[in-house]
């Protein structure tokens, strides 16, 4: 969680200088209860520069809608009528620089995943299954750490995607009730 645009320029600059292999931006910029995480002058960042430094973005459906300027929420949506909208949203996060793009979509009505690679010139729908849960803390970050772990295994990016959607989905159905409210993924199953 970067939290301003200046956190976000100096990642942005360190990324520029490192040129680091397997980057994986999850651009969390709410909470699950709606909470601004980032100012105005960090989504600028993320739009401007670090969307074109990175190998891929893993944004949920709402924040893909926002870095996008589209305005959409596809939540209520059925997978045949979100899905040309997360291909249009997907071809402008393009345009913005991304070279691949993996819009979760673990809220939606079928939680279905879509992945898109440079330009927009190939794409994969990563089916999903809902578990259901009142533990989901977490998840974009579990399914972002994942994938880029996948990537740095040598794995390429459908199948790293695959995986770590895996290893969310059964973090979830591994979860445990704690305290009130949305509880955290549980990260050690297994």
């Amino acid at each position: 969680m970067l939290g301003s645009g200046e956190v976000a320029a100096v990642v942005a600059e360190y990324l520029q200088q490192s040129r680091l292999p397997n980057i994986v931006l999850d651009p969390v910029l709410r909470s699950s209860s709606g909470a601004k995480l980032i100012d105005e002058a960090g989504v600028a960042t993320i739009r401007g520069s670090l969307l074109q430094l990175c190998d891929v973005v893993t944004p949920n459906t709402e924040e893909a809608a926002e870095l996008a300027g589209a305005g959409l929420n596809l939540s209520s949506e059925p997978w045949d009528a979100a899905l040309p909208k997360l291909r249009m949203i997907a071809r402008r996060l393009h345009e913005l620089g991304c070279q691949a793009v993996v819009i979760t979509g673990g809220h939606l009505k079928h939680p279905n995943d879509y992945l898109s690679y440079i330009g927009g010139v190939d794409e994969q729908v990563l089916a999903g299954s809902r578990v259901e849960s009142g533990a989901t803390h977490g998840t974009g970050c579990a399914f972002a750490t994942a994938l880029a772990c996948g990537l740095a295994q040598g794995r390429d990016l459908l199948q790293a995607a695959r995986e770590a959607k895996e290893y969310v989905r059964r973090a979830i159905a591994a979860a445990y009730p704690v305290g009130k409210g949305i509880g955290p993924v549980n990260q050690l199953f297994g």
